[in-house]
């Protein structure tokens, strides 16, 4: 295996990570139609890989002096036109702004040009035993360029 065998974590366009996913059989409910849950789940695929491609990859993170993690204290999903199996589909995150522990992140599923599930999510960067902390300057920084301008 070399490492052009290695899976893509997406790509930036700009301030938004772009992460591809495609639609198996597993993803869908008996209609062949994806299970509302699993949008969560690709949701979550798309910011561990934007954090990834920043170079601060969970492991990274909790191995700092001052290990960080993070938690998902807000979501709110609109879901809006039905995945189906076998869909090449877009997770679009941007991370829009850093509030003390706060990082208020915004996430859209998407078929070509049509949207099919937006969400709103506010995640919280705790410490190892649960209480939230400021992200440490490096994740900071690293964000620092994808934020959306003030």
């Amino acid at each position: 295996m070399t490492h052009d065998d290695v899976p893509t974590a997406g790509r930036f366009e700009a301030r938004a990570h772009l992460l591809p996913i495609r639609i198996y059989y597993e993803d869908t409910d008996f209609t062949g139609v994806v299970y509302h849950a699993n949008y969560l789940r690709f949701f979550e695929r798309g910011r561990s890989d934007f954090v990834r491609s920043i170079g601060l990859a969970h492991q990274v993170l909790l191995a700092e002096p001052e290990p960080i993690a993070f938690s998902v204290t807000q979501i709110a999903v609109r879901f809006l036109k039905p995945a189906r199996v076998d869909d090449a589909l877009l997770v679009e995150t941007l991370f829009n702004a850093v509030k003390g522990p706060r990082l208020l992140i915004a996430q859209t599923l998407w078929r070509g040009g049509d949207a099919l599930c937006a969400a709103e999510i506010e995640a919280c960067c705790i410490d190892l035993n649960g209480r939230p902390r400021k992200p440490p300057p490096a994740l900071r920084a690293a964000l620092g360029p994808y934020l959306q301008p003030s």
